[in-house]
């Protein structure tokens, strides 16, 4: 990249991401769950200035139906900083493009952001076809940028419904599918998400299930019998090798979300888990290296567990079960790696905790919205009761605003919240005194055109968009 305009978005290091301007734009995927209407591209303005503060001002239409957009991510990030092959031309490698890989579709949708960062534009579709052919997957989930390429972490294998999962590897600039990532997966089979610790060469990859799996709802059978996903793969991050398994213990169901801290020369990060099948509790996991044997470990460091309820309450999933479990399904760790988000998607909560000592979590902050029992209101309208819960979050740069959407996965937003999951996005203010809901922000209801609300991606990068090179 010599000699080429460096992004000024590409940061050296936390500390320096956290010190630039904030973000005044969000981008949102919006999913239709009856697969009739396009899946949306959505910019919220978050400049708190602008008369427009809190309300959808761009919106894109897929030009597919059944994608159900889940989650998605920028070109490039700081991480080009370290390794070599970014090339676009004589502007140089810049983040300006949104890559929305299609959790059922299987296509892949690239918007450029440019000029108009209110109107993103389609540029490329990678194919479902393209994606099973070149590198044997589908159902993509996670996108990071890094080293050799844009790592696409994906569900399923390349017939659609079942496994193996693993990772494949985009072109930097053409986007296009080169192959699998990995040349030798060892024992792993189910896939999620997947991160790394750049410095050390080292690749982290977790697990939730199959497509055929999830794609109806949490299967009872498959649940109880401890059938979904519950181990860490570690692997040679630059030859695609699996070094180690660590299973995290067949009762703590679906290991999902890795937020390795962001200091580059640090050796651990966090994984949370959605449910235990041995008390409905949900937790939070630190894996870290063990200095002395180079050997990888996890640790459960947070304990989340069920609030009792009756069964009049309780979609008939819980009826039995007479409790709420908290179901953590994201997790989001701030760029200076002190503070630790933990999205509660069943009880309504978003907890926050010191992690400053990492083996040790401490929680200081709490804020309910929604719920299955609770239906917490915003502040915005404390009259309507909201239904899904805190599920998606992501964090600021500086740590000082953390954003929140409510649904999960169709299927199961139809099987926890039976009535009606809704749409809205929200905004947490963060201060030494705590967590405050942001009563100007609050798109909700028919802002989302009938469509679902998942994940938010902020402009110029986010606590989980990006990796950093030096300290």
């Amino acid at each position: 990249m010599s000699g080429q305009p460096m992004d000024p978005t590409f940061y050296r290091s936390p500390a320096e991401a956290a010190a630039a301007p904030a973000e005044k734009l969000a981008y949102l995927v919006a999913f239709d769950r009856a697969a009739e209407k396009p899946d949306a591209l959505a910019v919220l303005d978050t400049d708190p200035e602008s008369t427009s503060y809190g309300r959808i001002v761009g919106w894109t239409d897929l030009p597919t139906t059944g994608e159900e957009l889940h989650h998605f991510g920028w070109n490039a990030c700081s991480s080009a900083l370290m390794h070599e092959g970014h090339d676009h031309g004589a502007e140089g490698l810049q983040r300006r493009y949104l890559l929305l890989p299609g959790l059922r579709g299987s296509n892949i949708h690239v918007y450029d952001t440019q000029p108009d960062p209110t109107q993103p534009k389609l540029v490329k579709t990678i194919t479902g076809e393209e994606l099973a052919e070149k590198a044997g997957y589908s159902r993509p989930h996670t996108l990071h940028c890094g080293p050799d390429g844009l790592f696409l972490s994906c569900l399923g294998g390349a017939n659609g419904a079942d496994g193996p999962g693993g990772i494949a590897l985009l072109d930097h600039s053409s986007f296009d599918v080169l192959r699998a990532w990995e040349t030798d997966r060892g024992p792993q089979y189910l896939a999620y998400d997947a991160w790394w610790h750049l410095r050390h060469n080292t690749l982290v990859t977790s697990e939730w299930g199959t497509p055929s799996m999830v794609e109806n709802g949490v299967d009872p059978e498959l649940l109880l019998s401890n059938q979904y996903g519950h181990k860490l793969h570690f692997w040679d991050l630059a030859k695609g090798i699996h070094q180690q398994e660590v299973d995290l213990g067949a009762e703590h169901q679906m290991a999902l979300e890795l937020r390795p801290a962001h200091d580059p020369e640090a050796t651990w990060g966090f994984v949370g888990v959605v449910i235990s099948t041995a008390d409905l509790s949900a937790s939070v996991w630190r894996w870290h290296r063990d200095d002395a044997t180079g050997s990888w470990k996890a640790d459960k460091v947070i304990t989340i567990p069920a609030e009792p309820a009756s069964e009049d309450e309780l979609p008939p999933a819980l009826k039995p079960f007479k409790a709420v479990p908290p179901l953590v399904t994201d997790i989001n760790l701030s760029v200076d790696d002190q503070r630790l988000y933990v999205s509660c998607w069943g009880t309504g909560e978003l907890k926050q905790y010191d992690v400053s000592d990492p083996s040790a979590p401490k929680e200081i902050g709490s804020v309910r919205l929604g719920g299955i029992v609770r239906r917490a209101a915003h502040p915005a309208d404390p009259g309507q009761a909201l239904s899904g819960g805190p599920q998606m979050v992501e964090v600021s740069r500086d740590g000082k605003r953390v954003y929140l959407t409510n649904s999960l996965y169709g299927a199961w937003d139809d099987q926890f919240y039976p009535d009606g999951v809704g749409a809205w996005a929200a905004k947490l203010d963060v201060s030494d005194d705590g967590l405050t809901v942001d009563p100007r922000f609050f798109p909700n209801g028919d802002e989302f055109r009938g469509l679902r609300a998942h994940q938010v991606r902020l402009q110029g990068g986010d606590a989980s968009s990006d990796s950093y090179c030096y300290r």
